[in-house]
């Protein structure tokens, strides 16, 4: 099943007895720093640690909090044994979005989707980065090579924070357990297609929340799908094959931390 996705685009986990998943951050720095001194507390070595997306967005400390991700990457492979590996960091609708804000330029009715992606989040991210969105919007009147221009300005400037532009490009697709075990997991952002295999998702991942929800038996050879973005903002909401974990982080609510066991159990909830 797995085969054609030879390349870097979903990851295997392994099959530790811990999985600690942090979802959607929307730039809350406050709860992202208590949430991690939590994890810390608890964290083994051989446990797995995955970000399910949502890093920035709506929250007014988008590049705060990327620093933070990166200084708590470092604390945690300072412990013995720990391997990079062991670290995973998903692509949310955040990070789509940005990765699409370099395409503008090709974009047909430029102004339109640029306006759209200001709507979903990515406004307060550009004002983290010392951007000013209404040059956004100008450059986007003006045509591809005033966009272009605008955008080399937005590169430069989140290269000025050491470590972010690389940030950027270690995010993968979605990452599972070991499929040999009894209860295979499988995590993602916000959704999929319970109709598509796997390596047929593509933007499922980000924009198919409802699809998600119709989820009722095990999804191909996974026991259970855990996601980390609910536009709803449920809270931790369980079923016997799909888990949702977001209490709402960069909208008001808190940030909960899940740890799930081999079995696809949460052994324990952190609460920021």
């Amino acid at each position: 099943m797995l085969s054609a996705l030879n390349n870097n685009q979903i990851s295997c986990l392994g099959a530790p007895s811990t999985i600690w998943c942090v979802p959607a951050i929307h730039a809350d720095l406050d709860r992202l720093i208590s949430i991690h001194d939590q994890i810390f507390a608890k964290f083994k070595v051989g446990d797995r640690l995955i970000y399910m997306g949502n890093y920035t967005g709506y929250g007014a400390k988008a590049s705060e909090c990327i620093d933070e991700l990166l200084t708590f990457r470092r604390l945690l492979l300072s412990l013995p044994g720990m391997r990079c590996s062991d670290i995973t960091y998903l692509r949310g609708q955040q990070e789509e979005i940005l990765h699409k804000l370099y395409q503008l330029p090709f974009a047909q009715g430029a102004t339109d989707v640029f306006l759209w992606m200001l709507d979903h989040g990515l406004g307060t991210t550009l004002d983290s980065y010392g951007l000013c969105k209404y040059d956004g919007i100008e450059a986007c009147r003006g045509g591809s090579i005033k966009i272009t221009k605008w955008i080399n300005a937005l590169r430069t400037a989140i290269r000025r924070h050491p470590g972010h532009e690389t940030f950027g490009t270690q995010f993968i697709k979605a990452s599972y357990t070991d499929l040999q075990k009894e209860c295979p997991l499988l995590f993602v952002n916000a959704g999929l297609d319970k109709n598509l295999p796997l390596d047929r998702q593509n933007d499922q991942f980000w924009w198919n929340a409802s699809g998600f929800e119709t989820i009722q038996t095990p999804y191909q050879s996974f026991q259970k799908v855990i996601r980390g973005y609910d536009p709803k903002h449920q809270g931790v909401f369980i079923t016997d094959n799909t888990a949702t974990i977001d209490g709402g982080c960069g909208f008001g609510g808190n940030l909960i931390s899940a740890a799930f066991d081999q079995n696809g159990e949460i052994s324990e909830i952190l609460e920021a």
